[in-house]
């Protein structure tokens, strides 16, 4: 038992000075404070279960089900109070029909579903499909019932028919292909319902899975642009105080390392004589793609730059160049004047390159062309070969400018996706531009580009 003891102050005002009074209250019990606690926290559950049911009743009822039911509970009191035999019928076959709904939603539903995906990474217009495994797990027979499968952007719906204890079925999914992307599969969906349709019952598998659907890529010519010094490479006229492979040997110059005199040339000329080192570095490809979409003129030539790039990046990793893939990154609106990205895709394998290329699309707030290539060039001061592919809408004032904005001594390649274009090859400088107006245009064009 709790008491409270309440204390008040109160100050009269009198003609001779202030008075002041202090109040006691008597102790009162703490019963009503519990009591109000616990009709409080009754409340509070039975208004969770109660969302709880609405939330079942309303997944579980369909506009068919509703129906029923307002006829069932509206319908048949009426038609007894004011004798309408019509409304009456109604109610009770509406009683009827819910009543026989009922049993099909009875029983745990207990299927396991597994994907059979023997092909997962496809070409774009090659047939895929998705296999599924549905078996009944439960010692009862399970009653008929749909799966919806969502596939990509789409869904497909599988009715399954009665199914014995352990018993099983198969059935393959077509996936679409004819758009480069990765269409994601599940989760499925079970639907259980009643012959009419009143009620339904679902239940969800949460696993997924993916179809890397690829660009279409050509093979490209080996080629020796843009080679460095590598361990059996060619030879560079770029010079350095320290590396593996010997040069000359030269005069000593202020701040040359002592570590670097070369004593015996030393000892016979007098002077202090110092090592000197051809550079060596492997040969480093670098292929950018833009994706801003004002630099295509529409989504099939982004999906033409897309193959390109993904050939050029092919062939150099079978080639066994070092590769980086540089794409454009999505950069917020808001902070687009101070905020600078570019994506780089992985290039560990080419399997593992096509996969990234996949993901990539359109983007309406990217850095253009010759900033990606600064940045790329930034973060990788070591390029050799630099191919540079663009949309139509990108003059050729605008490539000079991304060419400058790499280092000095590296080759580069420019590739024009133009599909309205005839395959042409021009020279400015250091730069070669190409213009492919499909695919199979590449191969040639980078054997003229390899020649020159």
């Amino acid at each position: 038992m709790s008491f409270t003891t309440e204390t008040r102050l109160s100050r009269t005002e009198t003609r001779t000075g202030t008075i002041t009074r202090t109040v006691i209250a008597a102790p009162t019990n703490g019963r009503v404070e519990n009591v109000i606690i616990q009709i409080a926290q009754w409340w509070q559950a039975t208004r969770a279960i109660a969302r709880q049911v609405l939330e079942v009743i309303r997944a579980g009822v369909t506009s068919v089900g509703w129906l029923m039911l307002a006829t069932a509970t509206l319908g048949l009191p009426a038609g007894l109070i004011w004798g309408w035999a019509e409304w009456v019928v109604a109610g009770l076959s509406a009683t009827v029909i819910i009543v026989i709904a009922l049993p099909f939603l009875l029983g745990t539903v207990n299927y396991r579903i597994d994907f059979e995906a023997s092909h997962t990474k496809v070409t774009v217009g090659q047939d895929a499909a998705i296999g599924l495994s549905i078996t009944n797990e439960t010692a009862r027979i399970a009653l008929p019932a749909r799966l919806d499968v969502p596939i990509g952007e789409g869904s497909v719906q599988i009715y399954l028919p009665l199914l014995g204890p352990g018993r099983s079925m198969s059935k393959r999914i077509p996936v679409p292909t004819d758009r480069r992307g990765v269409v994601p599969i599940g989760p499925i969906t079970l639907v259980r319902t009643d012959p009419i349709g009143v009620l339904r019952r679902e239940a969800r598998w949460q696993e997924r899975t993916e179809v890397f659907v690829r660009p279409r890529i050509v093979t490209t010519p080996s080629t020796s642009i843009g080679l460095v010094r590598d361990l059996d490479g060619t030879p560079t006229r770029k010079l350095v105080d320290s590396d593996i492979s010997f040069h000359a040997i030269r005069e000593y110059a202020a701040g040359d390392a002592q570590r670097h005199v070369h004593w015996k040339s030393t000892a016979k000329t007098g002077q202090l004589m110092v090592k000197q080192y051809e550079v060596s570095m492997r040969s480093r490809l670098a292929v950018v793609l833009s994706c801003a979409r004002d630099e295509f003129a529409d989504d099939e030539e982004f999906e033409l730059g897309v193959s390109v790039a993904a050939s050029v990046a092919v062939q150099g990793i079978r080639d066994g160049r070092d590769v980086d893939a540089i794409v454009s990154a999505e950069i917020p609106e808001v902070a687009r004047s101070r905020v600078r990205a570019i994506a780089n895709l992985a290039t560990v394998t080419p399997s593992v390159l096509l996969d990234g290329t996949c993901r990539i699309g359109l983007r309406e707030s990217t850095m253009p062309l010759e900033e990606v290539c600064r940045l790329g060039a930034e973060s990788s001061d070591k390029i050799s070969l630099a191919v540079l592919v663009c949309g139509s809408t990108v003059g050729l004032r605008r490539l000079r400018r991304a060419a400058l904005t790499l280092p000095a001594d590296t080759a580069i390649i420019a590739v024009i996706c133009d599909e309205r274009a005839h395959p042409t090859m021009h020279q400015l400088g250091n730069l070669s531009v190409l213009t492919v107006g499909v695919l199979d245009d590449l191969t040639g064009l980078l054997v003229r580009a390899g020649a020159t």
